[in-house]
């Protein structure tokens, strides 16, 4: 039977996504040890051959998951306005897609972040991700700014301040998921990083404070 190659990819993109959430379900469920690549497999009723065509490794399918996320959030920044300014263009794509996510109303994700940040295996993985994606919005703030990507630091450095600022975020968030709110903890951390980072008032020195 012929399928339409529209359809074709999304099975696949399913397909894909199933793997990834296999892969986590069984390591929160059993640990990360103890997962292999056919028991993933199994899960979602596919062959192992099937899981190694999507992905090298168990760690890898797990991080494909935020690396979704990251695909979003470079897809949102292109399709930003050309007017306006980068790093409201940068901020407002990746609020974007943290509302999207759901994120701060699901507590299953909150647990899924967490067990990524504390298994080194996978962190590892999601690291090497981020600079993927650093490196690919660097390329789309140089296109914005007729700056070269490769010898400039301007687009390098927006591109890593927006992502850490939003790490940075994500962490704070983490911490106490039920009374904090995640798209304003983002926009404050673009906000702070816009003015120059400001030492905050409660903790500006005085002259009596000051000893050489």
């Amino acid at each position: 039977m012929h399928i339409p190659p529209g359809l074709r990819e999304r099975k696949k993109a399913a397909t894909r996504r199933a793997l990834a959430e296999a892969a986590l379900e069984l390591a929160m469920t059993h640990g990360m040890a103890n997962v292999t690549a056919e028991a993933i497999a199994d899960a979602v009723d596919v062959s192992p051959r099937t899981f190694h065509n999507y992905f090298s490794s168990k760690e890898e399918a797990i991080v494909s998951l935020v690396g979704d996320s990251a695909a979003q959030l470079i897809r949102g920044f292109r399709q930003r306005p050309a007017e306006e300014p980068v790093w409201v263009a940068l901020e407002n794509a990746t609020v974007e897609v943290a509302a999207k996510s759901g994120a701060g109303n699901d507590p299953k994700t909150v647990q899924q972040l967490i067990f990524i940040r504390e298994n080194v295996p996978v962190l590892a993985h999601e690291l090497a991700m981020m600079k993927e994606t650093v490196d690919e919005l660097a390329r789309i703030v140089a296109e914005r700014t007729g700056t070269d990507p490769h010898s400039d630091l301007y687009p390098n450095l927006q591109a890593a301040a927006a992502m850490l600022g939003t790490r940075s975020a994500v962490d704070i968030w983490l911490a106490d998921p039920a009374r904090t709110d995640l798209v304003q903890l983002i926009r404050q951390a673009f906000e702070q990083m816009r003015t120059g980072l400001p030492q905050p008032a409660s903790q500006n020195g005085t002259d009596e404070d000051v000893h050489p």
